[in-house]
């Protein structure tokens, strides 16, 4: 099932012997636009410590208004790594909390731990100016890209305003793009499959398609992605 990422933030992730904490947002790997983590803010009994909580610990029955279970204990939670969130997350850490949790690496495989991601999906690749050819760091925050601006083959069209994931494999689907003063403010659909490029200096979505092409593209109707 497809939901609105925006409509998740604020869900309850409740363990196994009880609440973890509060979604407050969402690691995607910038390369295949996949959700890797939940980043999960705890309550009072972790000391309002944020956690990330990879797809793999989901359990997809129990689900239910505000709540998502997932397959770990309180305790788990409490002992696993400490990432500081406000950071970028390398690979070494994430292998750490991967390790703690039994999760399967994603790398590699374009999937998350334990269950494989769409297989074709097109890479989307940085401009070679914003990506230190040394470093292993992928993850990039949802809330990072909330209001990046969408330009088309032929100029600016709008921003994002929200973004579409796919609970099955945690795939970001679409874009959902506001296009305010450019075509009377419409929210249309737009296929995360044309995206050419992500500027993250410039804070730019570049598409692979023309204005005209978005103008008559799906609309966005909010209702149909923020049921669980």
């Amino acid at each position: 099932m497809e939901h609105n990422i925006n409509g998740l933030i604020g869900y309850s992730l409740e363990a196994t012997d009880g609440e973890i904490g509060e979604v407050v947002d969402f690691y995607f790997d910038d390369e295949t636009w996949t959700i890797r983590y939940l980043v999960v803010k705890t309550g009072g009994w972790l000391s309002g410590r944020k956690v990330l909580i990879s797809p793999a610990a989901l359990l997809h029955t129990g689900f239910g208004p505000g709540l998502i279970p997932v397959n770990l204990t309180q305790e788990q939670v409490s002992t696993s790594p400490d990432i500081d969130t406000d950071k970028p997350v390398s690979r070494q850490k994430e292998a750490m909390l991967n390790k703690h949790h039994f999760w399967e690496n994603y790398w590699g495989t374009g999937g998350y731990g334990g269950q494989m991601g769409i297989s074709n999906r097109r890479l989307i690749h940085l401009k070679p100016s914003e990506r230190d050819p040394d470093e292993d760091i992928h993850l990039r925050a949802i809330s990072e890209v909330d209001g990046y601006g969408i330009h088309a083959t032929d100029g600016e069209i709008g921003h994002v305003n929200d973004l579409i994931v796919d609970d099955e494999n945690w795939q970001l689907t679409n874009l959902v793009v506001d296009t305010h003063d450019w075509i009377g403010g419409k929210k249309v659909l737009i296929s995360v499959d044309h995206i050419q490029a992500v500027s993250f200096f410039n804070l730019r979505v570049s598409l692979d398609i023309p204005k005209a092409e978005i103008e008559h593209s799906r609309l966005y109707e909010a209702d149909a992605y923020n049921d669980l």
